[in-house]
């Protein structure tokens, strides 16, 4: 706080963190958060993504580590944001650091933040002027952190093993500040690691561990990988969130570590954590993310007018952990916030016991294993590409991750682009996470009578043509390793070919 004060950094002052993960990243947001406003960013962005940011959002500075080769650095200078330079300290407990830089011997106030201060700011899609940015006040923080220590009755005797990314609204409250706020411990991994997580479990002790099902697949994966039965280990529960949980894959969970496995449902806007199943003696029900935890669930319907019992309509919620809006979008608020209510954009309804089960989504965010992603940005990087006449992103089913990134593209006349062509395009301008994983070549796209654009239905129509190309681009392993790698797969997921680029 000092070498930020001593900046001109204060309270209302925003700062970008740009780290990887582990106790330095954490103890980097809970220091910036409590001081000014924190603004954690992936690592993986783009150059474009960081310029985006750092020009858009008024940074007082960025901090990076010492000797990091990040694009953030070289926007950052673009645009004049200070650099600050963390140094981890070799001796000592772990995150403890030095900062260097933002020296100009500037006087600020040096006034603590209040409750309804801003504490930290996070994106919820997309990195262009069309992202949503979600201001989350220390109140709103605090009451999810507090509801989720409650959920999973988090004492000082807890641990967490936390294997999710800091710049994520799941790692930071769900995983950190839930942890905090009980007075428990957290463990700060590098991010999760398949070959390392059992050693971990066995080494670090853990108490619970939360993660979005992606992950959760990969830890079976490794343990049939391993090939040798689980011995005592110290997890009592197992937390699920952020995309849905296969009943499948919770079921195997619970047979490979004897414990619990607690789905919850969460968003940026809330703070995280909605609604969640309870730990044991309580009803846990498969399929349902649980009873609300904390704030005030309810179902709506497009006018507003809430829904009765097992009817399906729009989750809404209400309370101290939600978002008072969104950042400079007024159109936004009047779409998401009705009487006091944010409209979460999923459809679902709740059963007589109180209980929320989602049923699908009514907005067009593509939710690839916890990533939430905007289907117009990636339309607008695509229609760059000289060749390309009209694009349209779309989500396609995808047996681990939730969703998938498709697009479908029609070319100008007597051009040609392959889909290769169009996936490497798309990352010059992209994080990875955001590159179309099946490109579809059309004659047309599906418009409205109004002439509008229309994604609903798309991998429906598209179907066949997906698979033809997904069989097209098959590619079997080779090496002894990678077909091992492909059998363990095909047995855990039910899938009978896998290739080196599933």
């Amino acid at each position: 706080m000092e070498v930020l004060n001593g900046g001109g950094i204060c309270r209302g002052d925003r700062v970008a963190i740009v780290l990887p993960n582990g106790p330095e990243m954490a103890v980097a947001f809970l220091g910036v958060a409590s001081s000014a406003v924190c603004a954690p960013l992936n690592p993986a962005y783009s150059a474009s993504e960081f310029e985006f940011y750092l020009s858009d959002l008024n940074f007082k500075a960025l901090i990076v580590q010492a000797r990091m080769n990040s694009a953030a650095i070289t926007a950052a200078e673009k645009h004049g944001v200070p650099v600050i330079e963390l140094l981890p300290s070799l001796e000592g407990a772990a995150g403890i650091f030095t900062l260097r830089g933002n020296e100009q011997s500037l006087t600020s106030s040096r006034v603590s933040p209040e409750a309804g201060d801003v504490a930290l700011i996070l994106h919820t899609s997309g990195t262009t002027s069309r992202a949503k940015l979600v201001p989350l006040t220390h109140a709103n923080l605090l009451a999810s952190a507090r509801n989720i220590a409650t959920t999973l009755r988090l004492s000082d005797s807890d641990r967490c093993l936390n294997v999710m990314p800091l710049f994520h609204i799941h790692g930071l409250v769900g995983a950190l500040l839930s942890s905090v706020t009980a007075g428990a411990s957290v463990i700060c991994t590098s991010g999760f690691d398949a070959e390392k997580f059992f050693p971990w479990i066995e080494t670090l002790v853990p108490t619970w561990y939360t993660a979005v099902p992606t992950i959760h697949h990969a830890v079976l994966a490794r343990a049939k990988a391993d090939r040798k039965p689980l011995g005592n280990h110290s997890l009592k529960f197992i937390r699920s969130s952020s995309s849905a949980l296969p009943a499948r894959v919770m079921q195997e969970l619970e047979d490979l570590f004897h414990v619990p496995v607690i789905e919850a449902y969460g968003m940026t806007e809330t703070a995280h954590q909605m609604t969640s199943n309870p730990l044991p003696p309580a009803q846990r029900k498969v399929g349902s993310v649980g009873l609300a935890s904390g704030p005030e669930v309810s179902i709506m319907d497009e006018g507003g007018k809430p829904l009765s019992t097992g009817e399906v309509g729009e989750i809404v919620i209400r309370g101290a952990n939600v978002t008072a809006g969104y950042v400079n979008s007024s159109d936004s608020n009047t779409e998401s916030f009705t009487r006091g209510w944010f409209r979460t954009g999923d459809q679902g309804y709740l059963d007589a016991d109180g209980y929320l089960f989602i049923s699908g989504r009514l907005k067009e965010n593509i939710n690839r294993g916890g990533e939430k992603i905007s289907p117009r940005e990636i339309d607008d990087v695509i229609l760059q590409h000289p060749a390309v006449a009209e694009a349209i992103v779309f989500a396609v089913p995808h047996e681990t991750l939730g969703q998938d990134v498709a697009v479908a593209v029609v070319l100008r006349e007597k051009a040609a682009v392959t889909e290769r062509e169009v996936q490497q395009f798309v990352a010059a301008h992209l994080a990875e996470f955001k590159i179309p994983r099946h490109v579809v070549f059309v004659d047309e796209i599906p418009k409205s009578a109004s002439g509008k654009p229309q994604r609903v239905g798309l991998a429906e129509k598209f179907g066949v043509r997906l698979s033809e190309q997904r069989r097209h681009d098959f590619l079997a392993p080779q090496t002894q390793a990678e077909k091992t790698l492909a059998a363990i797969w095909s047995e855990v997921l039910g899938v009978e070919q896998i290739g080196i680029r599933d």
